[in-house]
């Protein structure tokens, strides 16, 4: 999310949830802050299906203009630059095997009626690229290691706790 979100802990929810709920009057969503949790986000249902319709009607436009032969795919492949500017640190030949990773995600995702393998594809092109605009972590992470290091051990589960006997 760009935009600030509101930010309430769960405990006050809990004691009150009238003056959380009324927050949504004035802002897309509220983050509930959680101790010893992933924290959750509160959005009225109306704007979380008007916001559903948009990711779906946008994940549809993406996998037709995708699949659609070259006139779609030459699109994106222009635009992909201004909304994606990190596709710069990349190597040479990157952005068009990311343009086709996301073509093959988005189509099954699309009949899975998820858009989270996506987001996923993204976000692992994005860290590659934070790799490549680091050069020292480049460095570090394509140097040779000197053949192989063996087999890695397999952890041994722990045996399970005796009962204690009363």
């Amino acid at each position: 999310m760009n935009a600030t979100v509101p930010e309430v802990p769960f405990t006050d929810l809990l004691r009150s949830p009238a003056d959380t709920a009324e927050k949504l009057r004035t802002v897309r969503a509220v983050r509930l802050r959680r101790r010893d949790a992933d924290d959750l986000f509160l959005m009225r249902a109306d704007r979380m299906s008007g916001e559903a319709e948009v990711v779906d009607f946008t994940a549809t436009l993406l996998t037709t203009m995708l699949t659609d032969g070259e006139g779609g795919t030459a699109a994106i492949r222009r635009a992909l630059p201004r909304v994606l500017p990190w596709l710069r640190f990349l190597p040479d030949g990157s952005a068009e095997e990311m343009l086709g990773e996301l073509t093959e995600v988005a189509t099954a995702s699309r009949d899975l009626d998820t858009v989270t393998p996506i987001a996923q594809v993204l976000t692992e092109w994005r860290h590659s690229a934070e790799i490549y605009a680091d050069p020292d972590l480049l460095v570090e992470l394509t140097r040779e290691r000197g053949g192989d290091a063996g087999p890695v051990p397999c952890p041994v589960a722990p045996e399970p706790a005796e009962a204690d006997e009363r």
